[in-house]
């Protein structure tokens, strides 16, 4: 005799906790979208079309979008595949800004946990370096590092972790300030416990939430960054996959193969807006003081 299984409230209440916590956060769905479209395009760029980013067919040059099916997108004036230069940007914006914002973020972090801690001379020769790095345009700094280094994939990341640092540092001391204060960390050190330990466990936890609103702000400047230098001739070598080279090679022919520029330039926009919007709703999310009701 077959024994029939019944489920208990309970069970079914805890198999729809995940879903409906999931959708009380009111996510941000149209740029986590997004931001999840450019990270799949980004990790199987080979798997997602059977073209080379940089293989030439002159017999297949300045097709117009939808002409074809084999070229949805159309191709440039060497007959390159648009869509595929397109996917294959998404991994250089992705590559460089995972890179240069995890160096960044690791060095701004530690530069301002150690500054917010220490205090004293230290803590005021970080923050002027700080203000030093601020005060430069991020685009002139950029500039100058590649103009001097010369172009490069690993010159913009050095240029992106020059430039962007200084703000994890500014921020994470602010927190660090306020949570040095705490009886927590008051008893860690009556403790005994040592400088270092008490940074590790009790003060750099409480400043994740803010390393991770930065970084997601970062993201877009840093896509931005690198689509800047590439038009101008700054960044990757020409012919490369990237945004702004596919930018600046169709501004010559904008009135005739319009194409060219039109649909990397919407790519950048789509994809910074997103990422600000992801950032403003992660600060909102994880600062108690800016959380929704």
């Amino acid at each position: 005799m077959a024994s029939s299984t019944t489920i208990s409230p309970q069970e079914s209440n805890g198999a729809l906790a995940l879903p409906r916590r999931v959708l009380a956060m009111q996510l941000p769905w149209i740029p986590l979208s997004i931001v999840i479209v450019l990270l799949v395009c980004s990790a199987f760029a080979p798997i997602l079309t059977p073209y080379d980013p940089g293989k030439t067919s002159i017999l297949d040059s300045r097709t117009a979008p939808g002409e074809t099916w084999e070229h949805p997108l159309g191709t440039d004036v060497l007959g390159r595949d648009v869509l595929t230069r397109m996917i294959y940007g998404a991994r250089t914006a992705m590559f460089i800004s995972v890179v240069a914002l995890g160096f960044g973020a690791f060095v701004g972090s530690v530069l301002g946990l150690i500054s917010g801690y220490r205090g004293g001379m230290l803590d005021v020769l970080i923050m002027r370096a700080a203000d030093a790095a601020l005060g430069f345009p991020t685009v002139l700094v950029a500039m100058i590092i590649v103009t001097i280094l010369g172009a490069g994939i690993q010159n913009i990341i050095l240029a992106v972790i020059l430039t962007v640092w200084a703000r994890f540092a500014r921020m994470i001391r602010g927190d660090v300030l306020s949570v040095k204060e705490l009886d927590f960390v008051t008893f860690a050190k009556i403790a005994g416990l040592s400088t270092p330990m008490i940074i590790i466990r009790h003060v750099f936890p409480n400043t994740v939430n803010t390393m991770m609103v930065v970084t997601s702000l970062l993201v877009g400047q840093v896509i931005l960054l690198e689509a800047s230098l590439s038009f101008l001739g700054l960044g990757l070598p020409p012919g490369a996959p990237a945004w702004g080279i596919m930018v600046s090679e169709g501004k010559d022919e904008i009135l005739h193969v319009w194409w060219l520029s039109l649909f990397p330039g919407v790519a950048i926009t789509v994809v910074v807006l997103a990422f600000n919007f992801f950032g403003d709703w992660l600060r909102d999310t994880l600062d108690p003081k800016l959380r929704r009701t």
